[in-house]
């Protein structure tokens, strides 16, 4: 592969174990791009997603989340603050990071800052998400720190989600980052 081919966007990991005409061909939403390539400023918008109540239902039973503010219509309509149901935050954080979310195979998870659930979400409610790419600085001897902001909007623009999330991703060439980095 050519190192000056653009790669945000452009996917392919080369497997060894099936024909060589299939490995070429690029991945479906997988990208291959390295830390040189991420840039600062960028921002993308994601599709709209409306939270349906089957969505939440089953978000809830897989981590077993039996709050009456998301279970529970008659506690949410006679006694809950919202008079309705909410869908979980946790899934509002999967769900809005996934909208956005990219399967880069030379990005790793590093964890998530400033997490606020700014406003309830409720079913039927549709959903999008904003990122924004903050900065990015040399961290480790393979990999640098980068950093996104998301938000996750409502309706017609209501913030209702803000986080950071932080992931390391390697470099195309580690030799131009010896001593640069961090550890």
């Amino acid at each position: 592969m050519n190192d000056f081919a653009p790669t945000v966007g452009v996917a392919s990991t080369y497997p060894k174990n099936m024909p060589a005409d299939h490995a070429a061909l690029p991945v479906w939403n997988a990208e291959n791009w390295f830390y040189e390539d991420w840039p600062v400023g960028q921002k993308i918008r994601s599709l709209r997603r409306t939270m349906a109540e089957g969505d939440s239902h089953l978000f809830n039973t897989l981590v077993l989340d039996i709050h009456p503010y998301v279970q529970d219509q008659m506690f949410a309509e006679s006694e809950g603050i919202f008079g309705k149901r909410l869908i979980a935050g946790a899934f509002i954080f999967s769900a809005g990071l996934g909208l956005v979310a990219t399967n880069c195979v030379n990005a790793f998870s590093y964890g998530y800052d400033k997490l606020r659930f700014i406003k309830p979400v409720f079913i039927g409610d549709t959903i999008y998400s904003i990122r924004s790419n903050l900065d990015k600085k040399p961290r480790y001897k393979e990999m640098g720190l980068i950093r996104a902001s998301y938000e996750v909007f409502k309706g017609e623009g209501e913030l209702v989600l803000y986080c950071e999330h932080l992931q390391t991703v390697k470099y195309r060439h580690p030799a131009d980052f010896v001593g640069k980095t961090e550890k």
